[in-house]
């Protein structure tokens, strides 16, 4: 008999993890989501279960791209991972943070930096566009563009499939180290085998997440 799922992540289930093993179950969500199969849940029972703490096993950093809901995309529930969201899905003070208090104290065993094929957020940035805050926004992903003008071909402008993409990439690998420079907290995990930081892009068509 189909069996719905209603029981949330717990404390003592998130210690069993490893991050290789966290990193399997994205990778597992991510093909039911491709295959148009997602897990059902029971929202209700999620909820009631919910109120007395979380422990979720991952922490996402994605942009704000509404055509990328991340918990669709790795089919997981309410309780399983947490997400920070920012276009051009690059890292601050403030996100690092989160990403601190999500492994060092809730728990979190992987660390998923997940840029996205069409990227506005990088495009502008290929393209060197100026308006209001927009402008220091696009600023963090300016190392990434320049990175790879040595690696394509001209031009240099959105205009240029294989350069954006070339960014889009870059830019989550850059975002992968900011992040280890930014937090020897996290640094110190990784290295211990405590957490891992893996980067990937989501495929808008195939809905397919490259690992890099």
């Amino acid at each position: 008999m189909y069996k719905m799922r209603n029981n949330i992540l717990t404390s003592d289930a998130q210690a069993q993890l490893t991050p290789d093993t966290v990193l399997s179950n994205l990778k597992a969500g991510n093909l039911n989501y491709t295959a148009d199969n997602l897990t059902a849940v029971s929202l209700n029972d999620l909820r009631a279960a919910s109120v007395s703490g979380q422990a979720p096993q991952a922490i996402v950093l994605s942009c704000i791209d509404s055509r990328v809901v991340v918990e669709e995309v790795f089919d997981q529930a309410l309780g399983d991972i947490f997400v920070a969201r920012v276009a051009g899905n690059f890292v601050n003070t403030d996100i690092v943070a989160s990403m601190e208090y999500a492994c060092k104290v809730a728990g979190s065993k992987l660390i998923v930096v997940l840029g996205h094929e069409g990227c506005g957020a990088v495009k502008a940035a290929c393209d060197g566009v100026e308006l209001g805050n927009i402008t220091s926004l696009l600023s963090n992903i300016q190392p990434a563009v320049n990175a790879v003008k040595s690696t394509v071909e001209a031009p240099y402008n959105s205009a240029n499939t294989d350069f954006v993409n070339a960014a889009i990439a870059e830019n989550v690998n850059h975002t992968i180290g900011e992040i280890k420079s930014m937090s020897p907290i996290l640094a110190e995990m990784e290295a211990a085998g405590e957490i891992a930081i893996k980067g990937g892009v989501y495929q808008l068509a195939s809905g397919a997440v490259a690992w890099l």
